[in-house]
């Protein structure tokens, strides 16, 4: 059984290939702005729906260009310090307040993972869950370490402005959960789709 991969992270990718998993990736067109605006015009909701509802999202914007057979996992990234929500920082002025506000706290990544069975591009089923760890950052880290670590262009591209597989690593002091799920990718959790979509994860291994 052959999986796309519906996200442009190069950690999700990454995580697959060190797994034994080579997904084909697919592109999408998804407005992630747009898309939590229009989600959240009457209200808040919480991050483990907002990262599930892109997610999903993804899946299905690439399946429905693609027109593929096959798997099509499509995953999001949110990162919840003191309650507030934080997705990419984009910039790097946002990327240093948020370092300032998590430095020594422990805040929770959330990872949405939607996947789905396509046959020729329409999809037959699709299954999907959330999960999320608890990260605690170091509380020495200085205003040099963070100007540095901006600097590298790192931060900007990630939920919660940082990494556990990469630079960040060092400024990380503990994780409380699936490691996997910090990186972008539960792979327990696919795991637990697969199987759920009456396929075998085994399959999606490479030769």
């Amino acid at each position: 059984m052959q999986l796309f991969l519906a996200s442009t992270s190069p950690a999700r990718l990454q995580t697959l290939r060190q797994v034994g998993i080579v997904p084909s990736v697919l592109d999408h067109s998804v407005d992630e702005e747009a898309l939590v605006e229009a989600a959240t015009a009457s209200g808040p909701i919480p991050a483990g729906e907002m990262v599930q509802l892109l997610a999903r999202a993804k899946a299905l914007d690439a399946a429905s260009t693609a027109g593929v057979t096959g798997l099509i996992l499509g995953g999001d990234s949110l990162f919840e310090v003191d309650g507030e929500i934080f997705g990419k920082p984009h910039t790097p002025e946002r990327a240093k307040q948020r370092w300032y506000r998590q430095r020594g706290k422990t805040g929770v990544l959330h990872s949405g993972h939607s996947l789905l069975h396509s046959q020729y591009g329409e999809i037959v089923a699709e299954v999907g869950f959330a999960t999320h760890t608890s990260v605690t950052f170091v509380d020495d880290v200085s205003d040099d370490e963070i100007d540095a670590y901006i600097a590298t262009g790192e931060p900007l591209k990630v939920a919660g402005a940082f990494t556990i597989d990469a630079k960040g690593a060092g400024f990380i002091e503990s994780i409380d959960g699936d490691p996997y799920t910090v990186v972008g990718l539960s792979v327990a959790a696919l795991r637990r789709l697969v199987r759920q979509l009456g396929f075998s994860y085994t399959d999606l291994w490479s030769a």
